[in-house]
């Protein structure tokens, strides 16, 4: 498995500097009845791996069903390139998540 198999079917994700989105993940494509969900930030414009999670994720991760609720994702900056990574267990696996994110004006 590459990292694109890891990305979310839908793809980048464009978001505006203003703008507080709650994202729901379902599993199904990975595993069901996911556990102990965890998210990081990291800002990647540069071409690292920055964690801004203290910055760019406000409240907590959980998970019902299939579904992981993420934290609200803001204060983005708009030209800025966002990688969210969230990671669970179904079952004996773990698997990580790739949500890529564009910020815009």
């Amino acid at each position: 498995m590459n990292e694109n198999d890891r990305i979310v079917k839908e793809g980048t994700q464009y978001i505006g500097e203003d703008e507080e989105i709650v994202y729901g993940l379902t599993t199904t494509p990975w595993g069901s009845s996911p556990s102990s969900p965890a998210v990081v930030a990291y800002d990647i414009t540069d071409g690292g791996k920055t964690n801004v999670s203290d910055t760019v994720l406000e409240g907590v991760v959980s998970a019902s069903g299939d579904v992981i609720t993420l934290p609200k994702i803001k204060s983005l900056t708009a030209g800025n390139q966002y990688r969210i990574e969230i990671l669970f267990t179904s079952g004996s696996q773990k698997f990580e998540v790739i949500v890529p994110i564009e910020a815009q004006q």
